[in-house]
């Protein structure tokens, strides 16, 4: 069994513990928090040991009345693995501490790539991860859109890649954030952040990212272009993309027009939390035209970097091959919302 021990336990550390548990072949052995909040409350409740990720800040946990099993160079020292779930700029400050213990680590795309030995898709590098000593997990929207872009590049080749994201302006659970009532340029400039962090999975790709922050909370938007090498039509694309098992294609039947239907329907699909691991991608909205292949696809910024931290466990690990991985996470998380609509 690999022992994993997650460092942050928020919006990803959390969701990251539940998909541990729910492998065969790993187990939780501790998490870390700075404070002790309501998180630090669920994650004793679920048997989790707690790890004081700050020394100096575990007396506030002995005046909450909740127990702390150590602090952070005990779980470090315990843990085969670690994945870093902390805010952006915190996992590069942790890495001296996973290297004095010659422990691995995992870290989220928050943190600048060279944080890492390599950044990490599953679908599309996961054999450059095998072995690494700090691997990165690309953030949110660069994990969908290399998602996307790995069955194209192999089956017609990308010229181009022009991608325009309409982001939600916070997590549900983050208070501080914003727009209330406004649509920003973010940035103002060209490109956004997620076109370069594309490229440290796919160096060689040619794409352009554009970003806007919108007063939302449910899941970010993106209007997609690529320029194909070969010649293509919309339905041979629709078939493609099907058959990954990471990306969903929405129905035109289903009546899904927006974030807030997919939302309720991954909640009525039982998901925990209504967490989305898959690429949404409306299958009415892929058209091409000339070489020039347009659609629309949204991604759940809370979840769909879970299913590559349990991938990318198993390759620092070097524990399974990409195929095996990838078919046991899908497994055991119960990947798959379009099996909803086989018939």
């Amino acid at each position: 069994m690999i022992q994993v021990g997650v460092v942050g336990y928020g919006t990803i550390g959390k969701r990251v513990a539940d998909a541990v548990v729910a492998q065969r072949d790993m187990e939780i052995v501790g998490v870390a928090k700075t404070s002790p909040n309501f998180e630090a409350e669920a994650a004793v409740s679920k048997g989790f040991d707690l790890y004081a990720a700050v020394e100096e800040r575990r007396e506030l946990f002995d005046e909450a009345g909740i127990p702390v099993a150590g602090d952070l160079d005990e779980l470090v020292d315990t843990a085969d693995v670690i994945v870093d779930a902390t805010p952006s700029g915190i996992g590069a400050q942790n890495r001296e501490v996973y290297e004095a213990h010659d422990t691995p680590a995992i870290y989220q795309g928050g943190e600048d790539a060279e944080v890492a030995d390599t950044s990490f898709n599953a679908r599309a590098n996961y054999e450059d991860a095998i072995g690494a000593d700090h691997v990165r997990v690309v953030s949110c929207n660069t994990t969908g859109l290399s998602r996307l872009l790995a069955p194209l590049r192999e089956e017609y080749g990308v010229e181009k890649s022009r991608v325009t994201l309409v982001r939600r302006g916070g997590d549900p659970g983050q208070t501080g954030r914003g727009p209330i009532d406004d649509i920003l340029p973010d940035p103002v400039s060209l490109p956004s952040h997620h076109g370069p962090d594309v490229k440290t999975i796919f160096p060689d790709v040619d794409i352009d990212t554009l970003g806007l922050k919108v007063p939302a909370t449910l899941m970010h938007m993106h209007s997609v272009n690529v320029t194909l090498e070969d010649d293509a039509d919309a339905e041979e694309i629709r078939e493609l993309l099907a058959e990954e098992s990471r990306l969903f294609l929405i129905p035109e039947y289903a009546g899904i027009d927006g974030a807030g239907k997919l939302k309720q329907f991954a909640l009525d699909a039982g998901r925990s939390r209504g967490d989305i691991w898959e690429n949404c991608i409306w299958g009415e909205s892929i058209a091409v035209r000339g070489n020039d292949l347009y659609l629309f696809q949204a991604i759940h910024q809370e979840s769909d970097v879970v299913p590559e931290n349990v991938d990318a466990i198993r390759a620092i690990t070097d524990a399974a091959s990409k195929a095996e991985s990838i078919a046991t996470t899908n497994e055991t998380l119960g990947m798959g919302l379009g099996r909803t609509f086989e018939r």
